[in-house]
């Protein structure tokens, strides 16, 4: 006899980031201000602020089937800069790191297909991907 395993809670996350996308003499600017999840278990919406961001993505020129990483940033509280040095075992550039380490992406061409695409990954694992017409 098979031993009883425990009900799983298995559910799709539904969510949005929070981010205001501008259009400026040097590109498409997107900046992230937080992430809202839907939390099944309360019933209720969960939003956080970009302490609670682990990493951000943005597909600059989404073309509705996969999404391509062209942008990685990364947020959130808990001196993220010390743990990223701890895990390589090896000294990072720091400026190159405060240009990863921000709420506000580098400036990028309009995409071709009109579209970009921003995933959110927050510290409690929750991945949120919304496509933006621009």
């Amino acid at each position: 006899m098979a031993p009883k395993t425990g009900s799983g809670n298995l559910f799709m996350v539904f969510g949005e980031p929070d981010i205001d996308i501008q259009q400026t003499a040097e590109g498409v600017v997107v900046e992230i201000r937080g992430i809202d999840v839907y939390d099944p278990t309360q019933g209720a919406i969960r939003s956080n602020g970009t302490n609670e961001i682990a990493l951000w993505m943005i597909d600059t020129d989404y073309d509705g089937e996969s999404f391509f990483v062209r942008h990685c940033y990364f947020t959130g509280g808990n001196d993220p800069y010390k743990r990223l040095k701890q895990a390589l075992k090896a000294d990072i550039d720091e400026d190159a790191w405060a240009a990863l380490y921000t709420t506000r992406s580098q400036p990028f061409r309009s995409p071709a297909t009109g579209k970009i695409a921003v995933k959110v990954i927050n510290h409690y694992g929750d991945e949120v991907l919304q496509v933006y017409d621009v």
